[in-house]
This record gives structure tokens, C-alpha cells and sequence, in this order.
């Protein structure tokens, strides 16, 4: 067991309609390493390249075997030492379950609501929403905490830049290449620390962490030697469904990454959900999410039209 998201989704792999998986693995196909490529492979040179995306200097990113994992360590890092005084975590639900499993895992009382807390997460494109915050917004939600951790897994299906350059204080943010690449088998994610905490996360990241994979780095750096034309695909392929999923959904917000929180499902998500099963739809459970009105329909599949009829077919039955 990983954690009951990725359960639910790995156990009904037979369903013909899949707008549960959020990544666009399968749909694109990042290019394999070549032996040479593996034999050169530079952690120095991922961490460099990745530094000039995001737009930080490399001291301040961190490579990790995934975005969950850059999650784990960055808020390991702010409430273990400091348990007693880390009591208080701000989330925005519905939101993406291992990054709330994360705040209880630290001890943290939830929070919602504005006020002084010790840590502040937020996925960014959220998910399961699919919008996106402006600077502006996300000072605002994240005022009062001392530090704001933003997972960013979903932010290069658009131009927009990083939160790095927001002008927040304490301000963490994480990725991978799962989401807009596919590339589910290389196991490289980062975290991106404030420049005040180099040296503390950097022993820290040291003892808790291995080198990542000769692979897995060389498997990344040929994704972004092949980037351009990746993110050419993946975004056309991506405003075409969400040209689709707005027809037939009019009135949500405006998505930012191929996936949507769609609540005017009935009676609530969790039973909506197993009606789509009966008719080889997957979706997923608003209750995943702390909604129990609403699932999550992702954009991520080529057969997303085909998939997004017999979706609002179950749902115009049901309402």
C-alpha cells in the first residue's frame, strides 16, 4: 500500500475510461537514455539545468527521487527539530492527500483559516482544482505562516513562472518530472529551499537521501534536451480537452493543469464515483481530496473526448 489515492487508481486498471490517472504517462513518451548518456550522467549538470528553469540559483535546489518525497523532506526538515512549536499547519482542501498526510504525520493541527500557523502547503496548480493562484493570492493565504511549502508538480503545463520569485519569505517549492513529461519511470523530483536554509537542508539532505539513479538522471537531462517539443504536445493536447471539459462544465474555474473538481455530481462523490465504475468510467473520490461532494476528472488521456461524453452521460443521468 502507497496511499489510498494511488490504490484506488491502481486498482481498477481494467475501467475502459480513465480520467483518474493526472499525468501524461502514456499519452507522451519522454526519449529513453542512451548507455553513453547513463556512463555521463551529472547530478551537478540536472541541478544546474534545473536551477535555470525554475530560476534559482543551483545551491538552492535539491534533487529527490520525486515530488512526494521533496514534499517528505521539506516538511521533515521545518517540524521534526522543532515539534513542540510546530502545531498549526494551513492546507486549502480539497487538496492533493499526501500533502495533508504530511502536515498530520508532523503533529500539525489543521487549518483552514487565516491567522499565525508554523507551516503553510499548497499544491500549485492546485490539485484537485486545477486553478492556479496568483502571487498576490498566495501572499495572502499564506500570511501569518512561518514557512509556505508549494508543490508545483503541475506548473509547466502553462508558461506561468515559478512561486521561487513570489516575494514571500520562508518559501519552499517542489516538483517533478511525473506530470507534464510522463515520465513516471524516472525517479527525479527537487526541492527548492530559501536561500537562508542552503546549509541546514543541505546536511540534511545528505543524511537522509541517496545519489539518485545513473538512469534517472540521464533519463532527465535527454527530457529536457527534448523539452520544447514535449511541452509543445502536451500543452495542444491539453487546450484542446480543456476547450472540451469547459462545453461541458461551464461556470468552474479556469484550469491551469489537466485536471478538475467537478461538484455538481449526485448524490455525493463517493457514490458518483462508483456509479462511473459500473460503467467502466474512472474517476476519483472527492473524500480523497477532504471534499465528500465532488470528484476529481483529469484531461490527461488522448481518449479523454470519447471518455468526457460517457462521463457526462453518467452524470446527467444522475442528477
Amino acid at each position: 500500500m502507497r496511499f489510498p489515492l494511488a490504490d484506488w487508481i491502481d486498482g481498477h486498471p481494467g475501467c475502459r475510461f480513465d480520467l483518474a490517472s493526472s499525468g501524461m504517462r502514456g499519452t507522451v513518451r519522454p526519449p529513453p537514455p542512451t548507455p553513453a548518456d547513463v556512463r555521463s550522467a551529472s547530478e551537478a549538470e540536472l541541478r544546474r539545468r534545473l536551477a535555470a528553469l525554475v530560476g534559482t540559483a543551483p545551491s538552492r535546489l535539491f534533487l529527490t527521487h520525486g515530488a512526494t518525497e521533496a514534499n517528505a523532506l521539506a516538511v521533515a526538515y521545518l517540524t521534526r527539530p522543532r515539534l513542540e512549536r510546530a502545531r498549526r499547519c494551513r492546507v486549502a482542501r480539497p487538496e492533493y492527500p499526501p500533502i495533508v498526510d504530511l502536515a498530520r504525520w508532523a503533529g500539525a493541527r489543521l487549518s483552514e483559516g487565516p491567522g499565525a500557523v508554523d507551516l503553510a502547503l499548497v499544491s500549485q496548480p492546485r490539485n484537485p482544482v486545477g486553478d492556479r493562484w496568483t502571487a498576490e493570492r498566495l501572499g495572502a493565504w499564506a500570511a501569518g505562516a512561518r514557512a509556505t511549502v508549494v508543490d508545483e508538480t503541475f506548473r509547466e503545463f502553462t508558461a506561468a513562472r515559478s512561486f521561487v520569485h513570489a516575494p514571500l519569505a520562508g518559501l519552499w517549492a517542489t516538483g517533478s518530472f511525473t506530470k507534464v513529461y510522463g515520465a513516471d519511470e524516472l525517479r527525479v523530483g527537487w526541492v527548492v529551499v530559501p536561500e537562508a536554509e542552503e546549509g541546514g537542508f543541505g546536511r540534511f539532505h545528505g543524511l537522509v537521501t541517496d545519489e539518485i539513479a545513473p538512469h534517472s538522471v540521464a533519463g532527465a537531462l535527454a527530457t529536457l534536451d527534448h523539452r520544447e517539443a514535449l511541452l509543445r504536445t502536451v500543452r495542444t493536447l491539453f487546450e484542446r480537452h480543456r476547450a472540451l471539459w469547459r462545453r461541458a462544465t461551464p461556470g468552474g474555474p479556469r484550469l491551469a493543469a489537466p485536471i478538475a473538481f467537478d461538484e455538481s455530481v449526485r448524490p455525493d462523490g463517493d457514490r458518483f464515483a462508483r456509479r462511473c465504475l459500473r460503467a467502466s468510467v474512472l474517476v476519483c473520490p472527492g473524500s480523497f481530496f477532504g471534499r465528500r461532494l465532488g470528484v476529481r476528472v483529469t484531461l490527461t488521456r488522448r481518449a479523454f473526448p470519447r471518455a468526457l461524453r460517457e462521463y457526462v452521460r453518467i452524470r446527467d443521468r444522475a442528477g
